[in-house]
C-alpha cells in the first residue's frame, strides 16, 4: 500500500463546484467539503463561492479558529499537482512582488 498523497490538477478540482460535489484548495491542499456545506457557520454559500478553486486568501482573511483549522484534516483528499500550485505566501500581501506603491 502506498502512503503517497493523491495529486489533483486544478482542472479536476474546478469540476467540483456545486453543492453535490464541493472541493476547494487551501494552501495547495485539496479538500472535499461537500458534507460540511450544511454545517458551515457562515452558511453553505460561502463555501460554494470558493468551490473548485484556490481559496487560501478567503480562508485566511476570515481569521478561522484553531478548531476550524483542525477540522480541515477531516476533509483533506490530496494536494494540487506541482505545476498548478499557487505561490503560497499567505503572510505576505498579495501585491508584495509588484512595483506598485499603495498610498
Amino acid at each position: 500500500m502506498s502512503s503517497e498523497k493523491k495529486q489533483f490538477a486544478l482542472l479536476e478540482v474546478a469540476k467540483h463546484n456545486s453543492s453535490s460535489s464541493c472541493w476547494t484548495v487551501i494552501h495547495n491542499k485539496v479538500y472535499d467539503v461537500t458534507k460540511f456545506l450544511n454545517e458551515h457557520p457562515g452558511g453553505e454559500e460561502v463555501l460554494l463561492e470558493q468551490a473548485g478553486k484556490f481559496s487560501t486568501g478567503a480562508f485566511e482573511d476570515v481569521g478561522h479558529s484553531t478548531d476550524a483549522r483542525d477540522m480541515l484534516k477531516d476533509y483533506y483528499i490530496g494536494d494540487v499537482v506541482e505545476a498548478d500550485r499557487e505561490n503560497d505566501k499567505s503572510s505576505e500581501p498579495v501585491n508584495s512582488q509588484s512595483n506598485c506603491v499603495v498610498a
